[in-house]
């Protein structure tokens, strides 16, 4: 019998659309030669967009403003609840406008060094030229950016860089953005042009003739599963995060659309590529169904340390100052407490597994504003930080104003997702994956305040010239509810729905949740190795059987039934958390937020092995537990070489 682990590996990935030539031209080359639909004919056609966030929102808005007729979906009661308000510290763009040396060409560099050189060059070199035009729309949207005293749209720092490219509105950056996009959207669903369906699930992906027709949805109040059809689909559904089960994530964020998608031909590339955040409040205990993110711009004033000498348990206000180890600013001068995020959540591990770290369990360092109050003053601080410092002490009942924050790494941001082209389109024609639910700009370790760059980017300005590209080459006849393959997807979804409330068992979904959570932390979080991902893959079969017959779903599913929800999600977890490991047990190298402990430098970095892994890992479904096949998008690098990381 074929195991799981007998993956084999199919033809190679040569053709990802994007142009040739100078790299600077190459994006205004693709939109030039994109085929283009008379606005006459754009009416006659109809996308579905999946998701609201930055990328979905600004999907939806432009494309309706464009004159396509857009149905959109989301989970939430309202657009404007995404997950994308959550993001708290800024966004990149390279405007230069504190005259400290920034460009595009600096951004492009910083994107593909911050992604330890695993991403695709003209992809981030597009991003990067597309960030000032991001900042241009958003402000003309009227987003209230801070602004110093002579007029011009503030900056600060952000991990990884040595300028200040990063726009910010408090700390409260993704909110402000988010509402943009959200009344760019609402003035299209006004106008008629976008459908909305709040309180809506995608549960299945509709391939007809081999291309994207449509999904399968369930109205989460009525129960209601029914299917839309249209010309194209765009996921824009977010990263798989919450499948550790403690994660940053909106609690209800999941990974079902991509998954199905995967399910129905989408490859999915770079699983194994999760970024831990290095700046959360630490866990507390088992009660917790999620974790809380302190925004990385508190890097830029707070000084992180622990104390010198394990075991210390003295309070951070009785340990003089040279018994205190600023091992960010030891270990790597250059960038000191701005490192990256892979570097700064490893370096933590690091110190609290030598016993230094403080807080219960010692699962913790401290991040301290004392130096930064006593040169600002506290007034100053405030206003940079209020709402964070605000929002700390209500979850901690600690002061920071007083007393250091303590921090500790949680999974964060998903590298990983569905393979794109050039043209963010899936190897499943007419699907389309914008934004975290994509694989594409970010390598190994997403850059902070990149992720509102590239939702924005993809949604404002990339999908809308690549999807009219696609609908003019690709003229469909129109498909009717009744055609077999809608009929085929409807009856999967709800068979699987079915199935679960027949079950019965004794286990609810967050109890199985939790133990798949902790098994991925533990063997497939910070740092990975053999011995722990083939436990994994041991394990996480077994608890797929016995999820399938023990799951208790109380209810019917003609009704608003939470439980349902989590248990259809589980579903594709137990399968997502198997080709993470896999994916990760088959990639023998460290890189970005991916620490394999056989691969290391001997200071114990982390070594990349470029001349065996320098691709992209798309991998192709074949069944559940069945092997599936690994394609390769062999990465190549013209304007920057690889080099060892160094932050020194």
């Amino acid at each position: 019998m074929t195991s799981y682990l007998d993956y084999t590996v199919g033809q190679p990935i040569s053709d990802a659309k994007a142009p040739d030539g100078p790299i600077e031209q190459r994006w205004d080359r693709r939109r030039f030669e994109a085929r283009l639909v008379n606005p006459a004919n754009r009416r006659k056609h109809r996308v579905i967009v999946v998701g609201t966030g930055l990328a979905g929102g600004a999907a939806g808005a432009t494309l309706a403003e464009q004159g396509y007729h857009v149905e959109q979906f989301c989970f939430q009661d309202s657009p404007r609840r995404a997950h994308s308000i959550a993001a708290q510290g800024g966004i990149n763009a390279a405007k230069n406008y504190r005259n400290d040396g920034d460009s595009v060409r600096r951004l492009f560099y910083d994107t593909v060094k911050g992604g330890d050189f695993r991403a695709r060059e003209s992809n981030v070199h597009r991003l990067a030229q597309i960030s000032v035009e991001i900042i241009d729309q958003c402000v003309a949207q009227g987003v209230p950016f801070a602004r110093e005293y002579g007029g011009l749209l503030d900056t600060r720092s952000f991990g990884g860089v040595q300028v200040s490219r990063t726009f910010y509105a408090r700390g409260q950056t993704g909110q402000q953005l988010l509402l943009g996009a959200y009344q760019a959207l609402s003035r299209q669903i006004a106008a008629g042009h976008v459908a909305m369906h709040p309180r809506t699930e995608m549960l299945d992906l509709i391939v007809v003739d081999g291309r994207a027709r449509g999904i399968v949805a369930r109205d989460l109040v009525t129960g209601e599963v029914s299917s839309h059809l249209a010309d194209a689909v765009v996921l824009a559904s977010g990263g798989y995060g919450n499948v550790f089960y403690l994660s940053t994530n909106a609690k209800n964020s999941n990974a079902t659309a991509i998954w199905r998608a995967h399910r129905r031909g989408a490859h999915f590339a770079n699983p194994c590529f999760t970024q831990i955040h290095p700046t959360c409040i630490p866990r507390s205990g088992d009660h917790q169904s999620k974790l809380t993110l302190m925004s990385e711009s508190l890097r830029n004033d707070g000084r992180i340390w622990v104390p010198r000498a394990a075991g210390d348990s003295r309070q951070p206000q009785d340990i003089p100052e040279q018994e205190r180890d600023y091992y960010l600013e030891r270990i790597y001068p250059a960038f000191g407490n701005l490192v990256p995020r892979d570097i700064a959540s490893r370096a933590a591990k690091v110190v609290c597994d030598e016993g230094r770290g403080v807080g219960p369990g010692g699962q913790g360092v401290y991040l301290d504003f004392a130096d930064a109050i006593g040169r600002l003053g506290r007034a100053a601080v405030a206003a940079r930080y209020g709402n964070l410092f605000e929002m700390y002490e209500r979850i901690t009942a600690e002061d920071p104003y007083r007393v250091p924050m303590r921090i500790y790494p949680a999974i964060h941001y998903t590298m990983g997702g569905l393979w794109v082209d050039y043209d963010l389109q899936t190897t499943v024609p007419g699907l389309f994956a914008i934004g975290e639910a994509n694989f594409s700009d970010h390598g190994a370790n997403r850059l902070g305040a990149s992720a509102l760059m590239q939702g924005l980017a993809d949604g404002y300005f990339v999908l809308p010239a690549t999807l009219t590209d696609y609908l003019a080459r690709q003229p469909g006849a129109p498909v009717e509810a009744g055609h077999p393959a809608v009929l085929e997807a409807v009856a999967d979804a709800t068979g699987l729905l079915d199935r679960l409330l027949a079950v019965d068992g004794d286990r609810t979904p967050d109890s199985f949740h939790r133990e798949l959570g902790g098994l991925l932390w533990d063997e497939c979080g910070m740092a990975r190795d053999e011995a722990g991902l083939r436990r994994a893959l041991e394990r996480i079969p077994q608890l797929r059987t016995e999820f399938w017959r023990r799951i208790k779903v109380p209810g019917t599913g003609e009704q608003l039934n939470q439980s349902l929800e989590k248990a259809n999600r589980l579903i594709d977890y137990f399968e997502l958390a198997e080709l993470m490991c896999l994916d990760a047990l088959h990639r023998t190298e460290s890189c970005g937020g991916h620490f394999r402990e056989e691969s290391r430098t001997p200071d114990g970095e982390a070594e990349r092995r470029d001349e065996e892994f320098s691709y992209a890992a798309a991998w192709e479904f074949t069944g559940t537990g069945s092997a599936p096949v690994l394609h390769r998008e062999q990465l190549a690098f013209e304007y920057v070489h690889p080099t060892q990381r160094s932050y020194a």
